[in-house]
């Protein structure tokens, strides 16, 4: 029997900091996340971020909490109840951190007689801190507790039509009647050194500007590259001219050089630059989270405004809109008549 896996990050169970520290604890101590040595994450990650961080982290969560629970996790079980309801095999939701685990996911589809299953994380880009850290857990998983089940990951799916299709269509809808001048495209930023270690070739990434418009196999799993063109694709066919867009990268961690621009000090050169009334949209996200709900949606409007900007829309994930189900629910159709 054949079944279907979706798999996105992850939540704390509450806005608690007890919570919010034991869910930071599992995230940070994976060391594709934090790629340093054991005793040297132990320390960084025990001894400082989490004597600081959850306190911070958890008023955070207060503010974008829904009455459900986690927006996460509440519009990933959206998404996967119309997912069934569009398919005919079994379909189970699990999160690569927190209790919403991955081992329960796959016992879920275990106990429903599942041999086969078709993986498919959130994830549009590779990252090693993201796409690379599920595959290697599931990999574990199914080598300590499912010896007998055979797995088929989906790759990322940056410039896919049918997604780029979708997300067209969905910052569509949500542009009608918005005045703007410019987009910004945010997409979740990594440390330069992970773009680096991602790059088999060993050579090819520069991180100046033009190794990512260079023909690689570098690519496959450079995430710098992959977030460009998603961008060339929906500019594309959105038809947006040369200077009304831009990238830009989010949710830095620690001091250590991470992808640029970042999306925080553009919101401040905007507005002297004469631009006052933009669009965000986050790419890199499926479903709303954390990082668009508050970093971008909240936070990030108020640093504009204060900056002098005039209008600031974010532009929602797809979530669980009908079109993005139909994406998935047809990918995993191709699967199954293989």
């Amino acid at each position: 029997m054949k079944g279907v896996l979706i798999i996105n990050l992850g939540s704390p169970d509450s806005t608690s900091t007890k919570d919010v520290r034991k869910y930071l604890d599992e995230f940070l101590m994976d060391e594709r996340v934090i790629d340093m040595p054991y005793w040297k994450r132990f320390l960084l990650v025990k001894g400082i971020i989490l004597n600081t961080r959850p306190k911070k982290s958890a008023a955070a969560y207060k503010k974008i909490w829904w009455k459900e629970g986690s927006p996460l996790e509440v519009i990933s079980e959206q998404f996967t109840n119309k997912l069934r309801s569009e398919i005919d095999i079994p379909v189970a939701l699990g999160m690569r951190y927190g209790s919403m685990s991955m081992e329960k996911a796959f016992q879920e589809l275990v106990d429903q007689g599942v041999t086969d299953i078709f993986m498919i994380p959130m994830y549009p880009h590779f990252a090693m801190s993201s796409y690379e850290t599920v595959e290697v857990k599931a990999k574990e998983i199914i080598s300590k507790n499912h010896p007998q089940l055979k797995l088929e990951l989906f790759p990322v799916f940056y410039k896919e039509p049918n997604y780029i299709k979708a997300m067209v269509s969905n910052i569509e809808n949500q542009l009608k009647g918005v005045d703007y001048e410019h987009i910004l495209f945010s997409y979740h930023g990594l440390p330069e050194r992970h773009i680096l270690l991602a790059d088999t070739t060993k050579s090819h990434c520069k991180l100046d500007g033009s190794c990512c418009d260079k023909p690689s196999v570098a690519h496959k799993t450079c995430y710098r590259h992959q977030c460009f063109e998603t961008t060339k694709e929906i500019v594309k066919q959105l038809d947006l001219k040369g200077k009304t867009y831009s990238n830009s990268f989010q949710s830095r961690l620690l001091k250590d050089p991470w992808i640029k621009p970042y999306t925080d000090q553009e919101f401040e050169r905007f507005p002297k630059e004469g631009i006052k009334k933009i669009i965000v949209i986050t790419p890199a996200f499926t479903v709303d989270c954390l990082e668009t709900l508050e970093e971008i949606a909240m936070e990030g409007k108020k640093q504009f405004l204060d900056a002098g900007g005039e209008k600031y829309k974010h532009i929602k994930c797809m979530n669980d809109n009908d079109d993005w189900v139909n994406v998935v629910a047809n990918w995993t159709k191709n699967w199954q008549q293989k």
